[in-house]
């Protein structure tokens, strides 16, 4: 591939436009060329506006915001626009850049699982895009729930050895999930919040799309009964769940680990965001730790793989532990590598 496209982030201001802002910045593939925000951020310079770490980094601090228009962004010859709109607010937006000619990488829910929308997690189902979006049309894809992405890539290796009958996972999300200005401060200090709205229908639903079969341009989910239970816990970034199967399987411990060390569908690409591998297995009994863990990997990969651990096999229960950085892995890292991973397969302009 040769020549890095002209994007634009939508909703800068947020706390995932500004993970999309500090991964695409001298990226060889994407040149950020526009940020947009909405009423209360359009005309602040990004310096303003930054709270993931630190100050922005390079030349980013002096960045504009200008208002989300469609038109202005096309006539400015933007080619893809990432999307950390919030969610209700995106659908419109996402739909008329699309019919713009720009091609959409949403990391908002208003448009996961509809007809012809890949909800896309390359690792784990990379062929949907083919299945669902014709070659030479404008790209809509959505990644998935912050939850539901670690989740997936977790069972994704184990699945065929364990053949589950249900799952059962309790997750403690951290606050960043809920996005900027998060959670109120005496809300979550001190405390645990046991109810994140929608959250336990999205990982439901969500995991199942992820993990299904392909049926024409439509997705068949798994069908796998989730039972979940979604709490908010006084942690910066990096969502941590506690997962337990009923298996009909009888593979061993070490065959299950060996399958997670073993997982990596997209070997030998040449994607900035991808790790190798995607899951990472701790043997050690305190690990993963949303503190010590969140940012696996290094360079582009940091914050993109996911970390299992606590593997323990009474049959037919099977139970481990599996971090993910949310706003990374889960949010604009994830889509950042949806965009590459559509470019390597032709459907972006090389």
């Amino acid at each position: 591939m040769t020549g890095r496209l002209p994007v634009a982030v939508l909703g800068a201001g947020g706390l995932i436009g500004q993970h999309f802002v500090e991964r695409l910045l001298d990226h060889p593939d994407f040149e950020l060329r526009a940020l947009t925000g909405g009423s209360r951020s359009s005309g602040r310079r990004l310096g303003e506006l930054w709270r993931i770490s630190g100050s922005p980094p390079g030349a980013a601090e002096e960045l504009p915001l200008e208002s989300t228009s469609p038109s202005a962004l096309a006539r400015r010859g933007i080619r893809v626009a990432f999307s950390g709109l919030p969610s209700g607010e995106a659908a419109a937006v996402e739909r008329e850049l699309v019919r713009r000619g720009i091609h959409v990488f949403s990391n908002a829910s208003d448009h996961r699982g509809a007809p012809g929308v890949p909800l896309l997690l390359p690792e784990v189902n990379g062929p949907i895009l083919a299945r669902q979006v014709r070659r030479g049309a404008t790209l809509l894809v959505t990644n998935p729930n912050c939850t539901a992405t670690g989740l997936a890539l977790a069972l994704a290796p184990i699945l065929p050895h364990l053949r589950p009958q249900s799952l059962h996972v309790a997750t403690y999300q951290a606050l960043s999930g809920a996005g900027l200005p998060g959670v109120a401060s005496l809300a979550a200090l001190d405390n645990v919040l046991p109810f994140i709205p929608g959250e336990e229908e999205k990982v439901a639903r969500e995991t199942n799309l992820l993990l299904g079969r392909a049926r024409g341009r439509t997705v068949r989910p798994a069908g796998l009964p989730i039972l979940a239970n979604c709490a908010r816990v006084g942690v910066r970034d990096g969502h941590l769940e506690a997962v337990s199967l009923v298996a009909r399987g009888r593979p061993t411990v070490a065959e299950l680990t060996r399958a997670w060390e073993e997982f990596d569908p997209l070997r030998g690409r040449t994607l900035a965001s991808a790790p190798h591998p995607p899951v990472r297995f701790d043997p050690r009994d305190d690990r993963p730790q949303p503190l010590r863990d969140r940012d696996s990997g290094s360079g582009r990969t940091r914050g993109m793989p996911v970390v299992v651990g606590r593997p323990r096999w009474e049959p037919p229960y099977f139970r481990f532990f599996v971090l993910s950085h949310n706003a990374v892995r889960g949010g604009a890292g994830g889509s950042l590598l949806n965009a590459e991973f559509a470019r390597e397969e032709g459907y972006l302009p090389s």
